[in-house]
């Protein structure tokens, strides 16, 4: 039935667990022994793999560091359109964010260490704009094409598209912050569900327990 996500298959969940494998190995070696002193065989033994692995998943090294999947932006795009449509494109680019971030839970460590690693790579933190300004734009165009299935996909989305992938992309951001610095209580599911119930309501002044 159009709309529901077919279920993750055993060679796509080896490809996630390789990349994360290698995504974690960066991280670590990169914490332990600085970025400047990390290899892409470094990263490859650590994670047990061979060098060559290694560049079926990240097109650099740096790319490990800051965790960039050039798969993300491609399951994202057919989440968005391939959601039942009577649902509204915020609900669907959240529920779409929600899978992508099923595993934030069990990964908290290696995202806090990322984000140590970064503070000290300026312009890794310049490679990831990038990335997810990329990835912004797809997701524009996909919700372009959602809110109108008979025209091409747009090249340069309008004004509402853009706007929606935006204010998604900074919901994700700001909820993994939130909740990554011991800023809430809940666990990140609800966090991130939160957030995305504020911008639905159109952001008005929430009550003191909510604040």
């Amino acid at each position: 039935m159009k709309g529901e996500e077919a279920p993750v298959g055993l060679r796509e969940r080896k490809k996630r667990a390789t990349r994360a494998a290698l995504a974690e190995a960066a991280v670590r070696l990169a914490a332990e022994h600085g970025i400047e002193n990390v290899t892409v065989e470094a990263i490859s033994d650590a994670a047990d793999v061979s060098p060559r692995t290694f560049f079926n998943y990240f097109d650099s090294r740096d790319d490990a560091f800051v965790m960039i999947d050039s798969d993300v932006g491609a399951r994202i795009r057919r989440a968005v359109l391939g959601a039942p449509p009577e649902l509204d494109p915020l609900t669907v680019v959240r529920d779409a964010f929600a899978a992508e971030l099923a595993d934030v839970e069990s990964r908290h460590e290696v995202w806090n260490l990322r984000a140590e690693v970064l503070k000290q790579a300026p312009h890794l933190m310049v490679r990831m704009l990038g990335a997810h300004m990329e990835d912004e734009l797809v997701l524009a165009r996909a919700i372009a094409k959602r809110l109108d299935p008979d025209a091409p996909e747009p090249e340069q989305p309008g004004l509402y598209p853009r706007l929606v992938a935006a204010v998604a992309g900074t919901a994700v951001r700001i909820s993994m912050q939130h909740w990554g610095a011991g800023g809430a209580s809940d666990p990140f599911p609800v966090v991130f569900r939160s957030v995305f119930a504020h911008l639905a309501a159109g952001l008005p002044a929430p009550a003191r327990g909510d604040r």
